[in-house]
C-alpha cells in the first residue's frame, strides 16, 4: 500500500536534511515503520496544513476539510515518532534535536491548531498551542546553539516556528478576546522577524540554484510573518499608531516574500530540480503560506487586489502539493520494483 510505503522513502530521501548529518535510511528490522522518519518530515504536515487554511479562506471547505484530515493523520504519525524517540531512543533524539528541520515539530504544530481554531474547537487549539509553546525553546536553543557559518534554507525555520506562534496566539486570542494572547503574539512576531535577521546572515545563498527545497523557507518566514503580522492588524487591541505600524509591517513583509517567490521561482526555471526530495514538501508550505498570507492581509490592509493574488497562488501551491505527492508515489514503487 502506498501509505505504509511512503514514509519510508520520505525518510530514505530525507536521510542528510540537516546540518549534513547522515541518518538511518531505513527503519531497522522489528522497529515500527513509522520510527524511521527524519526531522524535516514535519514539512509534510505543515503543507497540507496551510493549504487547508488557505481553501477555507476562499470557500472550498470540502477540501479543506480533506487536508486537515490529511495533515492531522500525519501529525499524529510523526508526534508518536516523537514520543518514541524522547522515551526510547534518547541518543537520536537528542542528535536530531538540536538540527533546524526540529523545529517543524513546532511550526507543524501551531499550523494544525491555527486551522482547528477556525472550526470553532478552540480547546484543542488551547491545548495544541501550549504543545508547542512547551517544545519551542528547547528546540530553538539547540538549533541556535548549532549554527554554522553557512546554512541551508532550513536555518529560516526558527523564524517560522516563532512565527507560527504568534499566529496562532493571534488567531485564539480573536476567538477568545483574550488581550493578553494578542501582546503574546506580538513579542512573538517581533522576535520572529529578529530571527530572521540573525538565519539571513548565516543562509548559504548558494543554495537558491542548488538547493533541493528547503531553500524556500527563506520566503516563506517572511510570509508567515506577513500572516502573524494581519492577524495582528486585524485585532481590535491594536488601535491608531500601532495599528498602522503593524500594518505597514504587513504590506512590508508581504511584499518581500513576494520577491522571494519570483527569485526563487525564477532560479527553478534556471535551474531544474525534478527529483524527489523529502525537503520538497518545505517548499510547498511556503508556496501555501505565501498564497494565505495574502488571503489574510487584503482585508485587514485594504489591499483589496492581494485576494485574487492570493487564490492564484493557492491554486499553484495545490498544484505543487500534487506534483509532490505523485514524485513521492513514483519514488515508492520504484524501489519496491527493484526490491528483492
Amino acid at each position: 500500500m502506498v501509505w505504509a510505503g511512503w514514509p519510508t522513502a520520505l525518510a530514505c530521501r530525507g536521510a542528510a536534511v540537516s546540518a549534513g548529518r547522515v541518518k538511518q535510511a531505513f527503519p531497522l528490522p522489528g522497529r515500527r515503520w513509522w520510527t524511521g522518519l527524519p526531522p524535516a518530515a514535519g514539512a509534510a504536515v505543515m503543507a497540507p496544513g496551510i493549504l487547508s487554511v488557505g481553501l477555507h479562506l476562499t470557500g472550498f471547505d470540502v477540501l479543506s476539510l480533506a487536508a486537515l484530515l490529511l495533515a492531522t493523520a500525519l501529525w499524529l504519525v510523526l508526534a508518536a515518532d516523537f514520543t518514541t524517540r524522547l522515551v526510547s531512543d534518547r541518543g537520536r533524539f537528542e542528535a536530531e534535536a538540536d538540527t533546524p528541520a526540529a523545529l517543524t515539530a513546532v511550526a507543524a504544530t501551531t499550523v494544525l491548531g491555527t486551522r482547528i481554531s477556525q472550526l470553532g474547537w478552540q480547546g484543542p487549539a488551547v491545548a495544541l498551542l501550549v504543545l508547542a509553546a512547551v517544545l519551542w525553546p528547547g528546540l530553538l536553543i539547540a538549533v541556535v546553539r548549532h549554527w554554522k557559518r553557512r546554512m541551508p534554507g532550513a536555518a529560516f525555520l526558527v523564524c517560522v516556528a516563532t512565527q507560527g506562534l504568534a499566529v496562532l496566539a493571534a488567531t485564539l486570542a480573536d476567538a477568545l478576546h483574550h488581550d493578553r494572547l494578542a501582546r503574546a503574539a506580538l513579542g512573538a512576531f517581533c522576535l520572529g522577524l529578529l530571527l530572521y535577521a540573525v538565519a539571513l546572515v548565516r543562509f548559504d545563498f548558494r543554495e537558491v540554484l542548488r538547493g533541493a527545497g528547503d531553500h524556500w523557507v527563506a520566503g516563506g518566514a517572511l510570509a508567515i510573518s506577513a500572516l502573524a503580522a494581519a492577524k495582528l492588524t486585524a485585532s481590535p487591541v491594536w488601535t491608531g499608531s500601532a495599528h498602522t505600524a503593524l500594518r505597514t509591517a504587513t504590506l512590508v513583509t508581504l511584499a518581500l516574500s513576494l520577491c522571494w517567490y519570483v527569485l526563487l521561482l525564477c532560479a527553478e526555471l534556471r535551474r531544474w530540480r525534478p527529483h524527489y526530495d523529502i525537503r520538497r514538501w518545505a517548499t510547498v508550505f511556503p508556496l501555501g503560506m505565501t498564497a494565505t498570507a495574502c488571503l489574510s492581509a487584503a482585508g485587514p490592509t485594504g489591499v483589496g487586489w492581494l485576494d485574487p493574488l492570493g487564490e492564484v497562488l493557492l491554486w499553484i501551491a495545490v498544484g505543487a502539493w500534487l506534483l509532490t505527492f505523485a514524485a513521492l508515489v513514483a519514488t515508492t514503487s520504484g524501489r519496491s520494483s527493484v526490491a528483492p
